[in-house]
């Protein structure tokens, strides 16, 4: 992926959730507040995490323990599956954390020896969306608590979707500047 394609995906996508919120504002409420203990969401996002995460066990070379990679793999195999049974609380929230994190590896390496002023934008708001990754997937309880205080006053829902609208934009705009 070239840093043109990253940043212009990544300011689609913030483009495309920004308008959600904007558009909708408080009507996305009650989607949003089921999301984190939603089973269907829980099933499409844990497992995309966790096969791409399995992928990348799968390609592991000597130097990274791939002389132990099945071994690897049959354990976070495990655990992936495991997890649905014995952890099924907030899963949805953790695998949107992995599919961040996971995400955030292709972005970066996109910008991996890029000019510092061409990657800036992008690499600022990746750093930001991997604090925010670690935090919910170590706690992820805090996204219901953040849906609770953005739907306490109906302007917050649009003004986070102007945020992000927003955000998505410039780095539209600058992915064709490069």
């Amino acid at each position: 992926m070239t840093l043109f394609q990253a940043t212009l995906l990544t300011g689609l996508f913030l483009v495309a959730f920004g308008t959600h919120f904007f558009w909708h504002g408080m009507a996305s409420e009650a989607g949003s507040k089921r999301f984190p203990r939603s089973k269907n969401a829980a099933y499409i996002l844990m497992g995309l995490a966790s096969a791409w995460f399995l992928y990348h066990i799968w390609q592991l070379g000597p130097a990274d323990f791939g002389q132990y990679k099945k071994i690897i793999f049959a354990l976070f195999l495990f655990a992936a599956i495991g997890s649905f049974y014995f952890v099924p609380d907030f899963l949805a929230v953790r695998g949107l954390a992995g599919l961040v994190l996971l995400s955030a590896s292709a972005l970066l390496d996109a910008a991996y020896m890029q000019e510092p002023q061409a990657r800036l934008f992008l690499v600022s708001f990746v750093y930001l969306a991997i604090i925010v990754a670690i935090v919910l997937g170590g706690s992820p309880y805090r996204l219901r608590d953040f849906f609770d205080w953005l739907y306490r006053h109906p302007k917050r829902p649009r003004m986070l979707g102007i945020v992000f609208t927003a955000y998505g934009l410039l780095l539209t705009a600058i992915a064709f500047l490069y």
